[in-house]
C-alpha cells in the first residue's frame, strides 16, 4: 500500500475514534487537528506506521515441485501444484497491498 493511502486509513481511523472519544461534535475538531499536523496526529501518525512495519505475515512453504509420472500422458499432474503457487503469491500480494509484510 502506497504512503498516501494508508494516511488516508489512518486519518479516517483517526478521526472516528476521536468522535467515539468525544462525540459527534469533535469531527471538526479532529479534521483541524489532522490539517495542522498537531503533535498528537503526528504520534499518533507514528505509531500507526511502526505497527505496520512490525507485522510480519508468514505463509506456508511453497509447495515442494511434483516430480513427473512415469507414464505421464500429460502435465495434468502439475494442475494443483500451479494452483496453490498462484494462491500463495495472490495472498503474499493481498498482504502486501494493506502495508504488511510477507516473511520471505
Amino acid at each position: 500500500m502506497d504512503t498516501n493511502k494508508m494516511r488516508e486509513q489512518f486519518e479516517a481511523e483517526f478521526v472516528e475514534e476521536q468522535v467515539r472519544l468525544c462525540g459527534e461534535g469533535f469531527r471538526s475538531s479532529a479534521l483541524y487537528m489532522i490539517e495542522q499536523n498537531v503533535v498528537t496526529v503526528r504520534v499518533a501518525w507514528w505509531a500507526w506506521q511502526a505497527s505496520r512495519e512490525a507485522v510480519v505475515v508468514e505463509l506456508p512453504p511453497a509447495p515442494a515441485r511434483p516430480e513427473e509420472p512415469e507414464f505421464a500422458l500429460d502435465d495434468s499432474h502439475m494442475d494443483a501444484y500451479n494452483v496453490a503457487v498462484r494462491m500463495r503469491d495472490a495472498c503474499a500480494k493481498a498482504i502486501e497491498a494493506q502495508g504488511l509484510k510477507v516473511k520471505p
